[in-house]
């Protein structure tokens, strides 16, 4: 039996690369149409049957689900895979937590060796190929919270505008105008549309973007903590800092406390995401509220009409959110204040 022709053979032959081949054969924006006919020409050539395909052929199921997080020691993961694992479980599917980390990413290999079904993203990053070599491989997979600068297949986001506009409407409201901002790592989509959405409705409300008092750091509380000194120890300190998430703002929050700066009186504080830790009195965060239980069991829908077949268009659900008023948020500082 002879070797069996793959996509980077058809590649090969029409002088493309690889990944313009799994474009153009499920005809995905991106591609010309004088691209799309060579390459449809050489796979007919060879013969090449696309191993999605390949797997329809297969009846074999593992009622396993890989579910790519994060290390569970940030609070917002597992408040995002249990409502995963539960939509899951209803459906008679196992979960399979599979931990992706900068020291050890997950692979291609990992998630399509047959041992799952289909595959749930929550940490891909915005140029990731990762879900363009699962749909090769034919693997069904949904991504979470995280979306490619170029959509390559289906995923269910937060809607991250709407929920900065609220932001700034709150701010305004305020009277706030020196405003910080702690915004997450730009290669993921969550932290570029947190930020870029601030950026836009603050613009928008005739509010200066103010570089000097605007930082990006990993979605940690150490972090968060660390920016927050910086900004703080500025000439002409932010009034208020918004955050890219809740872990983030809990950070501003030690800051501020070993500042002696009282919150909301002297700093408004204001997260991202409303995990329960976010409610506890002692923190009493006000936050922006994403709705993970209805994030996840869209996500998990998309997944299930993959998995009994269906093709799935590369387009994005949009989760709308809501602002929790709290605790931490309050009116510009009286001159003299502490601030």
């Amino acid at each position: 039996m002879g070797r069996k022709v793959t996509s980077f053979d058809v590649a090969r032959l029409a002088s493309v690369s690889q990944p313009t081949v799994s474009r153009a054969l499920r005809n995905l924006p991106g591609t010309s149409p004088e691209t799309r006919a060579r390459v449809l020409s050489a796979a007919q050539v060879l013969a090449y049957i696309p191993s999605d395909v390949g797997r329809n052929l297969s009846a074999q199921s593992t009622k396993r689900i890989a579910v790519v997080s994060e290390e569970l020691t940030n609070p917002y993961y597992p408040e995002l895979v249990e409502p995963l694992r539960y939509q899951l479980a209803s459906r008679d599917y196992r979960t399979v937590l599979v931990t992706d980390t900068p020291a050890g990413p997950v692979g291609l290999e990992a998630l399509a060796d047959g041992s799952y079904d289909g595959v749930v993203l929550t940490t891909t990053g915005r140029t990731s190929t990762l879900p363009r070599d699962l749909t090769e491989r034919g693997v069904p997979h949904v991504l979470v919270n995280r979306l490619l600068d170029q959509p390559e297949s289906a995923a269910v986001g937060i809607d991250n505008a709407q929920g900065a506009a609220l932001i700034t409407e709150l701010l305004v409201m305020l009277g706030h105008e020196r405003i910080g901002s702690i915004q997450g790592p730009v290669e993921t989509s969550t932290a570029r549309e947190r930020s870029a959405g601030l950026a836009r409705s603050m613009r928008d409300s005739g509010l200066r973007v103010r570089r000097e008092l605007t930082r990006r750091v990993p979605f940690s509380h150490h972090e968060g903590r660390s920016a927050a000194l910086d900004l703080i120890g500025t000439a002409q300190p932010p009034t208020a800092i918004v955050c890219g998430n809740d872990v983030v703002a809990m950070g501003v929050l030690s800051a501020a406390r070993s500042m002696g700066l009282r919150v909301p009186e002297d700093l408004t504080v204001i997260g991202f995401d409303d995990i329960r830790m976010a409610a506890w009195p002692l923190i009493n965060l006000t936050t922006v509220h994403c709705d993970l239980e209805l994030m996840a069991k869209e996500a998990v829908e998309l997944l299930m009409r993959q998995i009994d077949g269906s093709r799935i268009e590369p387009t994005v659900q949009r989760i709308p959110v809501a602002l929790r008023l709290r605790g931490t948020h309050g009116p510009l500082p009286a001159p003299g204040s502490s601030a």
